[in-house]
């Protein structure tokens, strides 16, 4: 009898395996398990045991290496020793949500009104509009950081010449430079289009019959924006507000690049991430740094998690069973072409004018004064006078920043082929057992990097790699490689499920009817039926991975890594026109990437955000 149920068992897990839709599921259940939820336990040990003797020394009373604590919680969020957890996390935490605050209220209203302008008004210009709008989105959050600087600061808070006084000689004070506003402006600037592409898509498909029967009844335009168009936005509203929100509270490159000031203004912003980083590097307050990335992970975690409620709660939203082919504009009369012109130059200014402040400022010596034109920091083989780095030579011709872009790019690329074929897999497996507990917990797990703020999940493997048996991870190029890939699989797992899903079971069983094998189905069947959505799924981590410094800035040992960490080490110690040309040299490698992609393969960037 027990022969006989031993061999029972062994035929049901080789029918089990005998499915490609199994294998891949047990196996990225394991690996998922393995990459995610072990360096995040490790995060949350961390931050209770002591971590190397700096911090045995610190905490004093006998403490060694690896004993339990909770010193770090106790001293981080209580201790009023020298006003330690105000100055340390509860000051930090406070800007920093108030940075939030302000960039929703920008990123909403702005990306709001322009939604609203290019899909139910008759505005003239709206596919330029639409076009440009989106490509601050596009570009890192740091850039819009970097020409806020350039724009803004001025000689009279010993900055330097920016674009603004150069043109009018206009000098704002410093808090507009720097500090919170500035902050807030740019995350605010940055996700704009983003709140421009949920708002609208509810805007452009919502019912122009409820717009129509209002009118009919004789309500006022305000009254039919403020009773009928406004609440059926109302979940992509909130879904803007909150995910913006947990964004910009855990930003770290935009408070990094503005979060400078005189020693006298008083302007002291100092952003919980930038005060995260602080913290691990600093090798005794290591545990601390810990006990910020829960909390912020936490915060970020709740606020996705109440915004599925909101949006998954309010189903009084759906108002229409068919949609009306008629779309009801509003006519701006003699308006029009002013709001045009005005619309047109706001958004060219900031999507283009970064570029060419990029531009102007790594050819000037002395910033705003076209006298002192020089490319020498693109282009000199002698090192920056007043640097205190003597391999900071012309970028062009410096074999560090050359080195530094090759590993960015083979990095990115890796991370793009390895994401973006797990992604495929995981759509293939989530698609096939769509009502599996397995492959839906498959599914959450390679999600939830993406709930996880960037700083934050660096930090998950920053003390995986100090833990015993992994310490061969610590810097090494590995390291940035698996934190990449699995951070960036969200995007590129969305897109595969979606794509999938998409895709009729009968493609496939006609292909098994036929004795194709699995490999040949996947490669001369499915994959180029959805090609275009697949290779968005490799962009988008791509260019994610280009552009990204928060997540790496914990875990490379040395600045010359990485392009992103030259970058933000060159601007740390002055030499502003090379990071500027870095800066630039960056944005344009993305943009002929993301070109060259899409001509060869129509795929576009656009196509895999949020995996929609």
């Amino acid at each position: 009898m027990e022969k006989k149920s031993t061999k029972n068992t062994g035929n049901a897990l080789r029918s089990y395996f005998s499915k490609p839709a199994n294998v891949i599921t047990v196996v990225f259940l394991v690996l998922l398990i393995l990459a995610v939820v072990l360096p995040l336990c490790t995060l949350l040990i961390g931050s209770f045991k002591v971590n190397g003797n700096q911090e045995a020394i610190y905490i004093g009373n006998g403490a060694a290496d690896g004993d339990f604590t909770f010193h770090h919680w106790t001293e981080l969020l209580t201790s009023k020793d020298f006003n330690y957890a105000e100055i340390k996390f509860w000051t930090p935490l406070r800007q920093s949500a108030a940075m939030a605050l302000l960039a929703c209220v920008v990123a909403v209203g702005f990306g709001g009104v322009v939604a609203w302008f290019i899909t139910r008004s008759d505005l003239p210009g709206k596919k330029f509009i639409s076009t440009v709008f989106v490509f601050p989105y596009i570009m890192p959050s740091w850039s819009m950081a970097m020409f806020w600087e350039n724009f803004f600061k001025n000689t009279a808070i010993n900055a330097g010449e920016g674009i603004l006084q150069s043109w009018t000689g206009i000098c704002v004070p410093e808090s507009m430079v720097y500090g919170l506003v500035p902050c807030a402006m740019s995350l605010g600037l940055h996700y704009a289009p983003f709140a421009y592409i949920l708002i609208g898509g509810i805007l452009r498909n919502m019912d122009a019959n409820l717009e129509e029967a209002a009118t009919v009844l004789k309500a006022s335009r305000f009254k039919i924006l403020y009773k009928i168009t406004l609440p059926i936005v109302m979940p992509a509203l909130i879904s803007t507000v909150l995910l913006v929100f947990s964004s910009s509270i855990s930003s770290f490159t935009v408070p990094f690049f503005l979060n400078k000031s005189s020693i006298n203004s008083g302007n002291n912003f100092i952003s919980i991430s930038v005060q995260m980083r602080s913290l691990i590097n600093t090798g005794f307050t290591k545990g601390q740094g810990y006990v910020v990335a829960i909390v912020l992970m936490v915060f970020s975690i709740g606020i996705l998690t109440l915004n599925n409620w909101v949006t998954g709660s309010r189903k009084s939203f759906t108002t229409v069973t068919g949609k009306s082919g008629q779309v009801s504009l509003v006519k701006l009369g003699k308006a029009k072409k002013p709001i045009a012109i005005i619309m047109t130059v706001i958004v060219a200014f900031f999507a283009i004018m970064p570029l060419f402040s990029f531009a102007m400022e790594s050819v000037l010596e002395v910033p705003g004064d076209w006298s002192t034109f020089t490319l020498r920091y693109w282009i000199s083989s002698e090192p920056f006078e007043g640097s205190n780095k003597g391999d900071t030579i012309g970028i062009l011709r410096s074999s560090i920043m050359w080195k530094a872009m090759g590993r960015s790019l083979l990095l990115s690329a890796l991370v793009s082929l390895i994401a973006g074929t797990f992604g495929i897999l995981i759509g293939y497996a989530v698609a096939s057992k769509r009502n599996s507990k397995a492959a839906t917990l498959v599914s959450n797990l390679a999600f939830l990097p993406y709930l996880i703020p960037s700083m934050s999940f660096g930090a998950v493997y920053l003390a995986l790699s100090y833990t015993k048996g992994f310490t061969w991870l610590d810097g090494s190029f590995f390291l940035l490689l698996l934190v990449g890939s699995i951070k960036f699989m969200p995007f590129a797992s969305r897109t595969g499920t979606n794509a999938m899903m998409q895709l009729s079971g009968e493609i496939e069983e006609a292909a098994i009817i036929m004795h194709a094998p699995w490999w040949k189905r996947m490669t001369k069947i499915l994959f180029p039926i959805q090609k275009s959505s697949f290779i968005s799924g490799y962009l988008l981590p791509f260019i994610s991975c280009m552009r990204e410094m928060s997540l790496f800035v914990l875990l490379v040992i040395s600045y010359q890594t990485l392009v992103t960490t030259v970058l933000s080490e060159y601007s740390r110690t002055g030499l502003s026109q090379a990071s500027n040309a870095i800066n630039l040299l960056i944005i344009v490698v993305v943009l002929v990437v993301q070109f060259i992609v899409n001509k060869l393969t129509g795929a576009s960037i656009d196509k895999g955000v949020g995996g929609n």
